[in-house]
């Protein structure tokens, strides 16, 4: 079959990303199909891009990768939704061919993305293994039910989505192939220079409003150090525009010891360029700090959320203020900057709570923060749960917009402080590197802000 492979994300806000997990579909389907990218990140209008790649190629199947059902910023719930329903009406005008969906944003609710998205075929979490047996049902005629987390619509009945169990094990990430990184566009690492790379899948925290786990599984599986580290190289030989890696584990410090082998692995092999990921407060020490710090790690961005014990309880975080506040201690004493994202607004809490952690926050004093206020996904289908929520948002917003000069270093995305078009494309023509949050505060500020604590 001749696949063409859609990647539909366009978020470019801080930075766009490769679109990793798509590379990794298309490296782990046969070679007896022929595989074809079409990535519409930077094409000035999507649907006309998507419309000639279809007609120019003639695909027997259009898989189409969704990435976000939200923006970045929390913004754009239904703008991205109308996209992807227009992308998906595009190939129905302009060809045959079955639409299949994946990628994270559909694997958060694929029934009602299915219903309404209008695509034929839909994989929810890992598509490595699923995406191949679809392709074989379909030249073969066979059924589907056999082909775990499978959403497609009943033969007799179109308009009803039939749904096939997950399967009861998850894949060994060691034994998948590894992205070819050649093909995706160039201005990935031109413009940016970032890539990213996955030590493990699966998470065992139970965060009240993640979706990590229902998009990975709860199931930790973790790749050997050495295979990572060989990815890392190998990316830097196809690419020698990289000049930053971010690993995109859900959490990378868990488990502590599966982080420390990596950076171990690194240091051995006398890596050198920076990197970052997204770190918890639980099993960090001072021991991982240190050798992050000896590997190149030039950033952690930790999910803190909130100032308030009992908020944080109520979120099912694991840890208290009294853990983020030892993570921030241990990051000051290894050099390593800390970003700790807050999320007001969540369910339960009130505006006293997100005003407590806003003080909190400006005790903790981190190298940098950002605060978001909080929208759910299925906000994107029922606007009247949207509407309920607005009053406490607007709240919120004014809360923040009333404290944001006193506080430089704290990005605020929703309110595009710290966070536009404009600031990014001045400290990428400064020739600033890796997440842009690690250089809000000025070299000079970053030299007395370590040497203060």
């Amino acid at each position: 079959m001749k696949i063409l492979y859609v990647s539909g994300n366009r978020e470019k806000l801080p930075e766009a990303v490769i679109p990793l997990g798509l590379l990794y579909v298309m490296a782990n389907t046969p070679d007896n199909h022929e595989r074809l990218l079409t990535d519409l990140c930077f094409e000035p209008d999507a649907r006309s891009a998507l419309e000639l790649s279809i007609r120019s190629n003639q695909p027997d199947l259009i898989a189409i990768s969704m990435r976000n059902i939200q923006n970045n910023d929390y913004t754009g719930l239904s703008d991205n939704l109308d996209y992807y329903a227009g992308l998906v009406e595009v190939c129905k005008k302009n060809s045959a061919a079955p639409v299949v969906l994946g990628g994270a944003g559909f694997s958060v609710m694929p029934l009602e993305l299915m219903n309404r998205l209008q695509a034929d075929y839909g994989i929810s979490g890992e598509g490595e293994r699923a995406f191949p047996k679809l392709l074989a049902a379909i030249e073969a005629d066979e059924g589907f039910e056999n082909i775990g987390a499978l959403y497609y619509r009943d033969r007799n009945n179109p308009q009803q989505v039939q749904q096939v169990p997950a399967p009861p094990d998850f894949l060994n990430m060691d034994t998948l192939s590894v992205p070819n990184r050649s093909i995706a566009d160039p201005r990935y690492f031109s413009n940016y220079g970032t890539d990213s790379i996955q030590t493990k899948r699966g998470c065992p925290l139970r965060c009240d409003y993640c979706t990590y786990p229902i998009i990975e599984g709860r199931k930790g599986r973790l790749r050997t150090a050495e295979s990572v580290v060989d990815e890392m190289f190998m990316s830097m030989d196809q690419n020698p525009d990289i000049n930053h890696f971010f690993i995109v584990d859900s959490v990378f410090n868990l488990p502590k010891s599966h982080a420390k082998k990596v950076c171990a692995e690194l240091i051995a092999r006398h890596w050198n360029v920076p990197w970052s990921c997204y770190a918890n407060p639980l099993g960090f020490d001072q021991e991982f700090a240190d050798l992050a710090a000896e590997a190149c790690c030039a950033g952690m961005e930790i999910g803190s959320d909130s100032g308030v014990d009992a908020v944080l309880k109520n979120l099912h975080k694991g840890f208290t203020t009294e853990h983020i506040r030892k993570l921030n201690r241990i990051c000051e004493q290894a050099g390593i900057p800390d970003c700790h994202t807050f999320i007001l607004g969540t369910e339960g809490e009130s505006l006293a709570d997100s005003e407590a952690t806003l003080e909190f926050l400006s005790d903790l004093d981190p190298f940098s923060a950002i605060i978001m206020v909080w929208t759910d996904d299925y906000e994107s289908l029922h606007p009247e749960l949207r509407e309920q929520r607005l009053g406490l948002r607007t709240q919120i917003e004014s809360l923040l917009l009333n404290i944001k000069d006193n506080h430089p270093q704290w990005s605020m995305p929703g309110l595009g402080i710290n966070f536009s078009e404009a600031l990014f494309t001045s400290m990428r023509k400064a020739n600033l590197h890796g997440p842009l949050w690690q250089h809000i505060r000025s070299p000079r500020a970053r030299q007395r802000y370590f040497a203060a604590n």
